[in-house]
């Protein structure tokens, strides 16, 4: 009785590894190469939607970081501009200091326009919010 259990598994077994190596019918393979096709098209354009909404993202907050340091710089300049402003009129009126009493009043007033016309350059270069 063992052997006929052990020659019908043999016999089984080779059926089955023999089923293995037959090449599956051409419509077959047709039918799933089509599927794998559209599975494959179908994952592409979901991932080309999903980077391409993420690219978009991106950009938005490159943009918003562009321009909050279009902002910044701006307001920085003012600020050097207003600074250097104000240090050149603080010079120039001690300079005027050194000079005659008569001359002074003509120094000072000559350094208080330069100082409305930097100061004036320098509004210029505030952001506008």
């Amino acid at each position: 009785m063992n052997r006929f259990v052990i020659i019908g598994s043999i016999l089984t077994l080779s059926a089955a590894f023999a089923a293995c190596d037959t090449a599956a019918p051409p419509p077959a393979v047709s039918l799933d190469v089509a599927k794998a096709e559209a599975a494959r098209s179908a994952n592409v354009a979901s991932e080309r939607r999903e980077g391409a909404k993420e690219i978009a993202r991106e950009q938005q907050d490159v943009a918003v970081q562009s321009r909050d340091v279009a902002e910044a710089t701006a307001h920085r300049n003012y600020e050097v501009a207003l600074a250097k402003a104000e240090g050149d009129y603080k010079v120039a009126k001690e300079t005027c200091e050194a000079l005659a009493v008569s001359a002074q009043t003509n120094c000072q007033d000559k350094a208080a326009l330069v100082f409305e016309s930097d100061k004036a350059r320098a509004e210029l270069l505030k952001p506008q919010v």
